[in-house]
């Protein structure tokens, strides 16, 4: 099982307005969480709730699952 992102997140943020800059400054989301999407790890409910909220968007639109076969044919 595989979760993954659809979207790269902080690009669409920055497409918002929502630069890395501007998202620290009024403590949107944490420095640690922000690493995590540069690396395309996955974030806490909390981090994708607001994230939800800044894109004006549903989970579905920011993360799907693949099944493993779907994975490995990937690479």
């Amino acid at each position: 099982m595989a979760i993954r992102y659809k979207v790269d997140v902080l690009a669409e943020l920055k497409k918002k307005g929502y630069t890395s800059t501007k998202i620290r400054e009024e403590k949107l989301i944490g420095q640690s969480y922000l690493q995590q999407l540069r690396h395309g790890e996955l974030v806490s409910w909390k981090t994708l709730d607001t994230i939800c909220a800044l894109l004006d968007c549903q989970p579905a639109d920011l993360i799907e699952y693949v099944k493993e076969d779907d994975v490995s044919e990937r690479g």
